[in-house]
């Protein structure tokens, strides 16, 4: 058998602008200013640029906001800038120096930097607020990331097994947290839907909170979900959508599941809860950040 080489990912200025929060402008007046980064041409003369770009403009981004003057951080080497960022990280926190310094990971699969950036964080600020503050805005990232098709499957799944790691641990952690008369969480991705750490991240508050959990994890048929509702007492339902989908089946599936479960609240977090605005049934709701979930459940 015989595989070809994947198409070099392609970024485009706006891209940039997304991944790293500086502005357009902004990328081109260094471009042509400092030489900061060279962008390709396709065969059709529209500009785009590499992973190293990307990850040139994340560690520049980290030096500048920390106080270092882009016309000083273009003298520098890359061994001098990535000694300047491990000071960074390891002397302060700042949660967009610890995203950033994520993605440059995840792109060089770079185990060691992953976890010592996460390992940094966690010691400074706690499990919770790292994964409130870091890990879950990282994983919005890595969202964006699929939209624009910018990442590779092992890319992600290298993140994902070192942080999935960390959630199970912590999951295990909250067992027994929950009282007998507990409500009950069903936890599911919709068929096809693949991107669990969003999913397991809200399962670790939700038994944190002290809910009782049933988790069933990625891609899960809507059959199984009607029949582990007629076997079990479910209080809520919560479900992630990530990977893209158009408007109208999203709708669809929001509306599948208010239909078939009218008397419980149904919680929809993902990439596409940010994309698309539509009317939701009036037992859905949406969980757009796990601080505002936080609040909503404490009320419960």
């Amino acid at each position: 058998m015989f595989y070809t080489a994947k198409p070099m990912i392609q970024y485009s200025i706006k891209d940039l602008e997304q991944l790293t929060g500086i502005k357009a402008h902004t990328i081109r007046i260094w471009e042509k200013r400092y030489q900061l980064i060279e962008p390709e041409r396709t065969s059709t003369n529209i500009r785009f640029y590499s992973d190293n770009d990307l990850k040139k403009l994340l560690n520049v981004s980290t030096l500048n906001r920390n106080g270092l003057k882009i016309s000083s951080i273009v003298t520098m080497n890359n061994d001098e800038i990535n000694e300047r960022i491990m000071e960074i990280s390891d002397t302060s926190h700042d949660s967009d120096n610890q995203i950033e310094q994520m993605i440059v990971a995840m792109i060089d699969l770079d185990e060691q930097r992953f976890e010592r950036v996460l390992s940094t964080s966690v010691i400074k600020i706690g499990f919770d607020e790292t994964v409130i503050k870091v890990l879950y805005p990282f994983f919005e990232k890595i969202g964006l990331l699929w939209q624009i098709g910018t990442i590779y499957p092992a890319q992600e799944h290298f993140v994902s097994n070192l942080i999935r790691q960390k959630l199970i641990i912590a999951i295990d952690g909250q067992s027994g947290n929950s009282k007998p008369a507990s409500k009950t969480f069903l936890i599911f991705l919709p068929s096809n839907e693949w991107h669990e750490l969003g999913l397991l991240f809200y399962s670790y508050l939700v038994k944190k909170a002290g809910f009782r959990v049933i988790y069933l994890g990625q891609s899960v048929p809507f059959e199984d979900l009607i029949e582990v509702s007629l076997k079990h007492r479910i209080d809520y339902l919560f479900t992630s959508v990530t990977t893209p989908l158009t408007l109208k089946k999203y709708s669809e599936y929001i509306h599948q599941l208010s239909l078939a479960f009218p008397d419980r609240s149904i919680f929809v977090s993902g990439y596409q809860t940010h994309e698309f605005k539509i009317d939701l049934p009036i037992n859905v709701r949406l969980a757009l950040n796990p601080t505002d979930f936080i609040d909503e459940i404490r009320t419960m």
